[in-house]
């Protein structure tokens, strides 16, 4: 009986696998004779299939594996677009090679900072993607230094920006500063990958972008992030990947052209960095290089307020030269300090237009047909951007009839009646809120003076408001 059945057995696999490979000889069989050479395919229609998901087809378990291998703190998934930045990073030789010479001075200050507020240390690499770490690298929007800090968000750390120094471009106290902006951002957001995002867009944008998706998850809520912060993450982990797995890509790292041996200097006169670095007997460059937060080479230390000098460690030092150096009463500076006012790009440009709205009564333009913003802004001498601005304007499109608000000079403004004041409704504006902007007004008034029915409003609306 077992003999029977283990010859039923053997019978039918013999079966399957006859029938399998005759089901796969039909299939070949079917394929015109000219398809079965790729190379000799001259059928420039046909298109070879792919996987579905790219990621499958590409994904490299090495890298995955290296990654893995060096996670501490901060999270190192491998995904494709990681594996994008990988490539990228790893093509740039002599980037990485002259990044890894700077780590030798720069890492250590970083270390310190970050943990002196129990900051993971792979939050370091973080300043090849933002500056590759140059203490005076300038953003076009105006974010400066090694760590790229806004003028605001410099100030709102503790960064002092004035006519003698921009600590955001001082290696130290920029650290410090990033160390407790990601305390902050970890204590907000809960997730490393998150706070580094945050660090890119702000917490706002990323805590809007948590509501949208419905998610904590960085891959999750990435769809709804700026396009720069998108890419931002997938960059650092890839920077961290190179900086630690340079060898494998044939990396080669540069001499450092900082001293790598320092010692610190406070003091508490005006200093000329130049008279210092002679009396040094090194190069200016060499010690502006140490010290680059000086914008006019010169330390302005005070009894209040010392400054801290960066100079090489050296064996051979004229001690009285340096001295003088340091205590030269005779240095012809004009020693007041002025703070140094916003070099935020954004800031400034809404500067001028407040400005302009401030000096500048508004003049209430209807659009014809066949008007585009081009026109409408050469009409008047004004920018397009700025009327979007102005109108707040998320296109560049308009449509006859539509009103736009124009702040110009030189031109016959629209007067409104003696009676009545103009004001166009903006985003989230209530009845109840315009009527507190104006004495005399009530919502019962304005509702009356505009024949509204409800207390519905849309963003662009011109209303009359009484003067009472």
């Amino acid at each position: 009986m077992i003999k029977k059945l283990l010859l039923t057995s053997v019978c039918a696999l013999i079966g399957c696998i006859s029938y399998s490979f005759a089901q796969q000889k039909v299939k070949i069989d079917s394929l015109p004779k000219f398809q079965e050479n790729i190379f000799i395919n001259t059928d420039t229609i046909s298109v070879p299939l792919i996987y579905e998901n790219p990621l499958l087809m590409g994904q490299n378990y090495i890298y995955k594996l290296r990654l893995d291998s060096i996670v501490k703190t901060v999270p190192l998934p491998y995904n494709e677009y990681v594996q994008q930045y990988i490539d990228i990073y790893a093509k740039r030789k002599d980037l990485f090679g002259k990044m890894m010479g700077l780590s030798n001075y720069y890492f250590p200050i970083f270390d310190k900072a970050l943990k002196d507020f129990n900051i993971p240390q792979e939050i370091k690499y973080l300043t090849i993607v933002e500056s590759q770490m140059n203490p005076h690298a300038i953003s076009r929007v105006g974010a400066t230094g090694i760590w790229q800090f806004m003028f605001g968000t410099g100030k709102a750390y503790g960064l002092k920006m004035d006519n003698f120094v921009d600590e955001r471009k001082d290696p130290i106290q920029a650290s410090y500063a990033a160390a407790q902006y990601f305390r902050d951002a970890y204590e907000e957001l809960g997730d490393w990958l998150l706070a580094i995002a945050a660090y890119n867009c702000g917490k706002g944008a990323v805590t809007r972008a948590m509501a949208k998706a419905e998610s904590r998850d960085f891959w999750e809520i990435r769809q709804f992030l700026p396009k720069e912060t998108r890419n931002y993450v997938p960059a650092f982990i890839a920077a961290v990947y190179v900086m630690n797995y340079s060898g494998k890509h044939q990396i080669t790292p540069q001499t450092c052209s900082l001293f790598l041996k320092t010692d610190t200097v406070q003091t508490n006169h005006f200093v000329s960095l130049a008279e210092l670095a002679k009396a040094l007997n090194v190069d200016e460059t060499a010690l502006f290089a140490l010290n680059p937060s000086y914008k006019k080479k010169i330390v302005n230390g005070t009894d209040e307020e010392p400054k801290r000098i960066i100079i090489p460690k050296l064996r051979d030092i004229d001690y009285a030269g340096v001295y003088d150096a340091l205590y030269n009463a005779d240095l012809d500076v004009n020693m007041r300090v002025v703070q140094a006012s916003t070099d935020d790009v954004r800031d400034l440009r809404k500067s001028r237009i407040r400005q302009a709205v401030t000096h500048h009564a508004a003049i209430i333009h209807q659009v014809s047909a066949g008007q585009s913003l081009t026109t409408v802004a050469n009409k008047y001498g004004v920018e397009v951007q700025d009327l979007r601005v102005w109108n707040g304007l998320k296109s560049k499109t308009v449509v006859p009839g539509q009103r736009l608000k124009i702040f110009a000079k030189n031109v016959n403004r629209l007067k409104a009646p003696v009676s009545f004041l103009s004001y166009t409704v903006k985003p989230g504006d209530t009845l109840s809120e315009i009527a507190e902007k104006f004495n005399g007004a009530t919502v019962q008034s304005i509702k009356r003076d505009n024949r509204l029915s409800k207390a519905g409003l849309h963003a662009g609306m011109i209303l009359r408001i009484s003067k009472g």
